[in-house]
């Protein structure tokens, strides 16, 4: 899976889950500042990445995640290692 169609499924999941409009989505993008997710949320987002991707991804891979373009780096090296 390359970092297009990570960005894609993540995308997906933000907006069906999240209820955010796909529009605010970059790789720029804060996604505590910017998209109010919190840790809860994070926690349910890291459950449905595991879903979708069938990998195990362990939360404390997100600790250094600020950005979409943080979340795909992890992402990407979870997946595709």
């Amino acid at each position: 899976m390359n970092k297009e169609q990570i960005l894609s499924m993540v995308t997906t999941i933000l907006v069906n889950e999240f209820e955010i409009d796909e529009a605010q989505i970059t790789p720029e993008t804060n996604i505590y500042e910017e998209l109010d997710i919190d840790s809860i949320d994070v926690v349910d987002l890291v459950v449905r990445l595991r879903t979708e991707t069938g990998r195990s991804i362990e939360p404390d891979n997100f600790k250094q995640v600020r950005t979409i373009e943080d979340l795909l780096v992890v992402l990407d090296k979870v997946i595709n290692k």
